[in-house]
Parts: structure tokens; C-alpha cells; sequence
């Protein structure tokens, strides 16, 4: 429910600043999103995996315990039963356990958070509390608790989108006090285990004063977990905002990032061919994107890889490997924006939910001889041409794009100051060009074909000339669009 106006500018005298810093270790970047995986599994995959190849953070889903769906689809995670942390990835226990091991080895966790809705079903919850209507007796709410009930029938309505019912979920109602305390302490509660931040959920359905009552009595991060003093949790809001609705993703700017759908549209409509690729030599503001410091960016999520959310047809997926491979590259090697990936479940349909044994109990991946996962799992943070270029982002961090360059059609190139140079070619033809790298000369390992291994390249070996350029080949039919080369892959 809206607040008084009036009552909303005496009591939010003192308002919520820094949550726009992501306490990323230096020389970390990149954020993936281990959707559904579980607590113990995640920590594994922190030590083993994250930490040894920079990445700087998981995104986790929604801890709060769920009603239980009936085949388990995907979506149960953002039906909350009560606010106790009992989930299938696991107990409150794992969960803290999770957070403090991947705290250790310098991976920051950040919490999907859903504090929209409740549950719109009754039943059973993965911790064993009961729902039964709008009576959440494990929180507590009832009834009076939310917004009388209304469907969304019409986007263009401000506040039928932030106080009625989304898809049926019932709407907490956030005006009142009550209601923010439950949710201050359950956020709170995870701060307190050392999480880094969160992932709103669901942002655009809720008033952007009732979000700053609320991010304002978040404690301070825990300085147990490697914190500054006085630190405040990294916030990022899914908006979904392409334009032309009554609600758009710059009246929560002044809260925290935002989650750029404009990116991952955009993106996915240039690498699937439906633009140039010379036409991405302004990419970032210029393309109707919010400033570099507030966009979370990715190439798809969870909801739009699955048809949900923005970006239609446009959205590329791991299920067109090669594409998506090359807008990853693009992300990652470009200055703007902060990146996030998706690491994925295969699905046949929309609603499948992870892979899970007869029980409904999740089945965890299994690391092939390869490095790539198994059991059903995708795990594309561990395709090598996206890992080697988290690699390429450290090592180019601080410096600024240049030397661009671009056949006027589908291949391009540019340098990141003088560490680091990548090449595109979505072309029907080769691409077979002499081209400056900004790379001091000497012989480098290509990070997308393959790897530096000691002293050798297990793919392809670019020798850069005295003056910096370099031969660049691309063939139209090679497994990868993009070579990459920086500093630290020099032999």
C-alpha cells in the first residue's frame, strides 16, 4: 500500500546511499548466477572453481523456504512459505556455511530475495511449515498483511503494478510497518551470515518509498566475513523496463543497481545477426542503457531464457552455443556495465525445474574429465571460452576501450588500453585481417580456442608484431566467432 506523502518525507530524512558497491575482491570480476544449485555444492564450486579463475561472486536463489509445487517446477523457489532458510539447495546451517567458505577464498554471495508476495497456493513448505490461504503462521502474516486482492490487467497503471496481485501471488502489503519489520529481519539475517548483497526480486510491483524504509534499517555488513566497517549490502533491483510503460527502472536508481534488460535484448538482437556488429562501437549509454556503475549486465537470466520477462525472440541462450558463446566475450571484454552469468539447467519447457532424483531432491553436477558438467547441468561459467575471458576482464581492468575497429558489416575488433585485444567475426566469410592489438610484441595464446599452458598454447598462437599489429584469423566456419588475446596470455 502507498504511503502518505507527507508522512514520507519526515521519516525518510537520512536516506539510504552506498548500495552500489558489489565488495568484489580486486582483481576479481563477474557474478554467476548457480541457479538452483545447492548450498553444499555451491561452496564446492567456490573453492574448486571460482576462486582459482577470478570470478568475484555467486548470485544464489531464493533462500526462504517455498511451498511445495506439485512436479517441482523452477518457479516454487519464488513462492515463499515463511522466511525461515530451509530450502532443496538446504538448512540454514549449509546456507551459512556456504556463505563463509566462499567468503574465505574472496567469492561474495548475493541473495535473491523475494519480499513482493507470498506463496499462492496452500500446502506444505520445504521446511515443513504450513500455508493455508493467506495465513503464513510461520512468519507470522494473515490476512491483513497484504493488499486487498486485484489482478494486473493493465501496465500502463502504476499503481494496479505495485498493488495488485502479481500472477495470482498474494501482495504484501509494504506500507505498513508490520510488514517492513518482518522483511528488515530477514534480510538482516542474512547479512548477519555474511552475504554481500542482494538481487531484489520483482522490484517494478513495489513503491520506491516503501524499498527505502526498508534498505535503510539494513545492518552494516558483517566485518567478520572480510568487510570495511560501515559497509552497506550491494543492492541490484530486477526492473524490467524495454520502454513504454508506466514504470520504469529510473525511479530506483537512487536505491541500487538495476537489472539491464535493455542489455540483454539488445544484446541477444546483434549477436543472433539481427544488427551489425560495427554498429556496437557506441555501446553502453548511447544505446539507452543506464549509467556503466548502475547496470547489472547479462546476456540472458533465469525468466528470459525461459521465455518470461523481456526480450522475446531476441534473448540468446545456451541452447545456441556459439552466439551466445560470442555476446558473452562481447560482456565481458567490453568496459560497461557489471557482469553477471548465467549458469543454467538444461529444460525442455518453461516450468521444468533442476535436475532432481525420484524424491524431489536436487541432483548435484558432476565435473566431467573436461571440466564441463554433467547430470543435467550446463554450468556455462565453465565453458572455457567464457571462463578464459573472466580471465580477460581482470587483466584488462582499469583501462578503457580503443582502437576499435570494424569491416563496416559483421566483424570487429578492439583493445582494452595496452593489456588486452579481441576480434569478432559473424560473417559469412573469413576474417583474415591485419589489425593493431596495443600489445607489446612477442608470440600469445589465444584464451578462446584454448589456454596458456607453461610454455606452450593449447589453441591458437597469435604473434604480435613489433608495432603491435598482429594477423588476425577468423574463419567463417570455426567453432568459436572471437579471438582473444592480453597480457598474461603472452608467451
Amino acid at each position: 500500500m502507498r504511503l502518505l506523502a507527507s508522512f514520507a518525507a519526515v521519516a525518510l530524512v537520512g536516506l539510504v546511499s552506498a548500495q552500489f558497491d558489489t565488495h568484489q575482491w580486486a582483481g576479481r570480476s563477474g557474478i554467476v548466477h548457480l541457479f538452483e544449485w545447492k548450498w553444499g555444492d555451491i561452496a564446492d564450486e567456490c573453492e574448486r572453481f571460482l576462486a582459482p579463475n577470478g570470478f568475484a561472486g555467486v548470485q544464489v536463489s531464493p533462500p526462504t523456504e517455498n511451498i511445495i509445487v506439485s512436479n517441482r517446477p523452477w518457479w516454487e523457489r519464488y513462492q515463499p512459505a515463511s522466511y525461515h532458510l530451509n530450502t532443496r539447495s538446504g538448512t540454514e546451517s549449509e546456507f551459512s556455511s556456504m556463505v563463509k567458505r566462499c567468503n574465505d577464498v574472496g567469492v561474495r554471495i548475493y541473495v535473491d530475495i523475494v519480499i513482493n508476495h507470498m506463496a499462492a497456493v496452500s500446502g506444505t513448505g520445504t521446511g515443513g511449515s504450513t500455508v493455508d490461504g493467506l495465513n503464513f503462521p510461520a512468519v507470522p502474516y494473515g490476512s491483513g498483511d497484504f493488499n486487498p486482492y486485484c489482478s494486473i490487467e493493465d501496465y500502463s497503471n502504476a499503481e494496479q503494478v505495485r498493488n495488485c496481485w502479481l500472477v495470482g501471488l498474494p501482495d504484501l502489503a509494504l506500507g505498513t510497518s508490520y510488514v517492513r519489520d518482518r522483511i528488515v529481519d530477514l534480510m538482516n539475517k542474512c547479512i548477519g551470515y555474511g552475504i554481500a548483497g542482494f538481487r531484489v526480486d520483482a522490484v517494478k510491483h513495489m513503491w520506491p518509498g516503501d524499498l527505502e524504509h526498508i534498505y535503510n534499517r539494513l545492518n552494516n555488513l558483517n566485518t567478520d566475513h572480510g568487510f570495511p566497517s560501515g559497509a552497506r549490502a550491494f543492492i541490484t533491483q530486477e526492473v524490467i523496463d524495454l520502454g513504454g510503460e508506466a514504470i520504469s527502472r529510473d525511479e530506483y536508481t537512487h536505491l541500487g543497481t538495476i537489472t539491464e534488460f535493455r542489455f540483454s535484448a539488445e544484446i541477444g538482437r546483434v549477436f543472433r545477426g539481427y544488427d551489425k556488429l560495427a554498429h556496437l562501437s557506441n555501446w553502453g549509454e548511447d544505446w539507452g542503457f543506464l549509467p556503466t556503475h548502475l547496470g547489472l549486465v547479462f546476456v540472458d537470466n533465469h525468466d528470459n531464457q525461459r521465455g518470461h520477462g523481456a526480450g522475446g525472440d531476441n534473448v540468446l541462450t545456451h541452447k545456441v552455443s556459439k552466439n551466445y558463446k560470442m555476446a558473452s566475450a562481447f560482456m565481458l571484454a567490453h568496459p560497461y556495465g557489471i557482469p553477471r552469468i548465467m549458469s543454467s539447467f538444461f529444460f525442455d519447457n518453461g516450468d521444468q525445474g533442476p535436475p532432481q532424483d525420484g524424491s524431489g531432491n536436487l541432483v548435484p553436477p558432476s565435473i566431467n574429465a573436461d571440466g564441463t558438467c554433467g547430470n543435467g547441468w550446463v554450468c556455462e561459467h565453465r565453458w572455457r571460452q567464457i571462463t578464459n575471458m573472466v580471465g580477460f576482464r581482470n587483466v584488462v581492468a582499469g583501462t578503457t576501450l580503443n582502437d576499435w575497429w570494424s569491416n563496416g558489416e559483421q566483424q570487429i575488433a578492439f583493445c582494452r588500453g595496452n593489456r588486452g585485444f579481441v576480434a569478432f567475426n559473424l560473417e559469412g566469410s573469413d576474417l583474415n585481417q591485419s589489425l593493431q592489438t596495443c600489445l607489446p610484441s612477442g608470440s600469445y595464446c589465444d584464451i578462446i580456442s584454448g589456454s596458456k599452458s607453461g610454455g606452450s598454447c593449447t589453441g591458437t598462437t597469435v604473434q604480435v608484431n613489433s608495432d603491435g599489429t598482429a594477423n588476425i584469423f577468423i574463419g567463417s566456419g570455426s567453432d568459436d566467432g572471437v579471438l582473444a588475446i592480453h597480457a598474461d596470455s603472452r608467451l
